[in-house]
């Protein structure tokens, strides 16, 4: 029999495994567990939209779309851009919808990052950056956000910029630690390349949930910012349908090109009919994003509020919904032993936040996902206080 690990070679992504999110959702499964791990909702995404997608599906919308994006799709996310951020965007040749915002992040990362780039990254970073970033033949350059707070230490972006940094990826309202970039972050980040020609990456999948009356600072903002970003975003997180997996990045016309070379290898088109709903109800219904971030931030404060009691730290998440809790007063345990016993003992899964470290700091953090029902955060919150 032939050797089947001799035929495949060296792994081209040899300290990849199973993501997290897998293995502590199985585990949650597994155990009965509350699973507040894995970042999705316990409730559905709103019921005109779903019957949008009905609607679409029975009126002969099952085909290929085409491989930007519906155009009406491509156009209500330009409209939203405009009104949002000031920012004029050719749905043509700017805007491309796609199956997931990883993907997008994927395809934008294969589109620019050539054998021995360096990329800087964020630590603590999702953890799809780098993969993306190896598989191109580059390299990271990771820099660490410092704890409480997790916010970018500019005077080492300066540092770190070099004749190799080929691009930097952001990503605000930031996964996992719920910290937002803020418009003197921006003005810095404009001062570092003003004589640097790397490109941008900005992950800002949770735009529409950033908390206490702050405002997104998207790249979009800043003409000389959005000049050379891919600014990716997800309407799984706005509209509570992440299982739909359709995303979109918007470029300038050169990087978009370059982008598009990429995305039509890999999915080529993204699913039809949902494509044709989710423009109907941008265009029809956008009170919904505009009223997410008070919707979450009742969430993130009705957990913060019951858990009181407990014996953990938090310090409320200012985006996302995602908040961090500090078990320094419970446990000195790893905290991915600390969470694999909580979903066993206790039957309530989290996230530990070292793995989205190169080299975790020994910080006592979990991540616990707040995007549930009252009645799944009283419960949560009840496992947890008696801990």
């Amino acid at each position: 029999m032939t050797n089947s690990s001799a035929v495949v070679g060296p792994s081209k992504l040899p300290r990849v495994g199973t993501t997290i999110f897998t293995v502590m959702s199985q585990l949650a499964a597994e155990h009965e567990a509350l699973n507040l791990s894995q970042g999705f909702p316990d409730f559905d995404g709103p019921e005109a939209l779903r019957e949008r997608v009905t609607h679409h599906l029975n009126h002969g919308h099952n085909q290929y779309a085409p491989m930007t994006g519906v155009p009406a799709l491509r156009a209500a996310i330009a409209t939203k851009i405009e009104a949002l951020y000031g920012c004029r965007t050719d749905a043509d040749a700017e805007v491309t919808v796609t199956s997931g915002a990883t993907e997008a992040l994927f395809c934008a990362i294969q589109a620019v990052v050539r054998p021995g780039d360096e990329v800087i990254v964020f630590d603590p970073a999702y953890d799809s950056y780098e993969p993306a970033v190896e598989l191109a033949g580059g390299r990271c350059i990771r820099l660490r956000l410092p704890a409480p707070d997790y916010r970018p230490d500019w005077n080492a972006v300066a540092d770190a910029l070099g004749a190799k940094t080929r691009l930097i990826i952001l990503n605000s309202p930031h996964n996992p630690t719920g910290s937002v970039l803020t418009a003197a972050d921006l003005d810095a980040l404009e001062m570092l390349l003003a004589d640097h020609p790397a490109l941008l990456l900005a992950d800002e999948v949770y735009e529409h949930i950033i908390f206490d009356g702050a405002e997104h600072q998207s790249l979009l903002r800043r003409p000389s910012l959005a000049e050379r970003a891919f600014v990716v975003s997800s309407f799984g997180k706005t509209y509570h349908v992440t299982g739909w997996k359709i995303g979109y990045c918007v470029a300038p016309p050169p990087l978009a090109s370059e982008f598009r070379k990429v995305h039509q290898y890999v999915t080529f088109a993204s699913i039809t009919p949902v494509q044709f709903a989710l423009a109907d109800f941008l265009a029809e219904h956008p009170e919904h994003h505009l009223e997410l971030p008070a919707f979450y931030q009742a969430k993130r404060d009705r957990f913060c509020a019951l858990l009181e009691g407990s014996r953990f730290g938090l310090r409320p998440a200012a985006g996302t919904y995602f908040q961090l809790l500090d078990y320094s007063a419970i446990s000195d345990e790893q905290d991915v032993d600390l969470a694999r016993r909580l979903t066993i003992d206790h039957r309530i899964a989290s996230i530990p936040v070292s793995v989205f470290y190169r080299d975790p700091p020994g910080d006592s953090v979990l991540r616990f996902c707040f995007a549930k029902d009252d009645a799944t955060l009283v419960r949560a919150a009840e496992v947890l206080c008696a801990i």
